[in-house]
């Protein structure tokens, strides 16, 4: 038989465990808020499947963490000016359209939008649009209009990183020489031409889009 010392040693183990495991509980608990992912009034990234694949595929925590939604077109309004005020310079932007089919679409950027200066002569102070050279850029499609695909992400092709984004005060967002995503300055309409910059799987065809809302966001 135990004694009374024993017993309360044990009691007193026991007692320790159960606080060393809640402690870690609540550690797991902070951690997984921590890294939790939010796009805060977000009519179109309200599925967390989608939150997900973001994550998996820009796989950037800072980025995440910091990011703020600089662009709504419905806050904003349908206007390639208002979306370059919001978003050029400022590096790492996620672009996601929506269309009225409920097709929903974009594309990452590590280095952004921004003017470009002449590459021909570097004396010339002057501004220019044109592409911009981006190896880690991406396009991805959440959800088809056929929905028969599960979220894919569409990297660049190696001999085309020059071309990844175009900088055009005239257009809203422009991923691609192709243009693979291009959308327009009304931000409302624009052409699709997948492949052309970015890898994409065989019989992928996703046709022409109109937008119903486009979000941006960016460190």
């Amino acid at each position: 038989m135990k004694s009374l010392t024993e017993l309360k040693k044990e009691k007193e183990n026991e007692n320790e465990n159960q606080e060393e495991n809640q402690i870690q509980n609540q550690n797991q608990i902070q951690n997984e808020n921590e890294n939790k992912i939010e796009f805060k009034d977000s009519e179109i990234i309200n599925d967390n499947r989608y939150v997900q694949k973001l994550q998996e595929w820009i796989n950037d925590n800072d980025f995440f963490s910091k990011m703020k939604k600089g662009f709504s077109a419905k806050r904003d309004g349908f206007n390639c000016e208002n979306w370059h005020k919001a978003v050029d310079n400022k590096g790492k932007t996620l672009v996601v359209i929506k269309t009225k089919q409920n097709f929903i679409f974009g594309g990452f950027t590590k280095v952004g939008w921004k003017k470009n200066k002449s590459k021909s002569n570097q004396k010339d102070t002057q501004f220019y649009d044109g592409y911009i050279n981006d190896s880690d850029a991406f396009i991805f499609s959440l959800r088809n209009n056929k929905g028969d695909r599960q979220p894919e992400k569409f990297s660049i092709k190696k001999k085309e990183a020059k071309n990844a984004i175009y900088y055009g005060l005239k257009n809203g967002p422009v991923f691609g020489g192709g243009n693979d995503i291009k959308i327009k300055s009304n931000l409302k309409s624009g052409k699709l031409n997948f492949g052309y910059t970015f890898h994409l799987p065989k019989r992928y065809n996703v046709g022409k889009q109109s937008s119903s809302e486009l979000f941006s966001w960016f460190l």
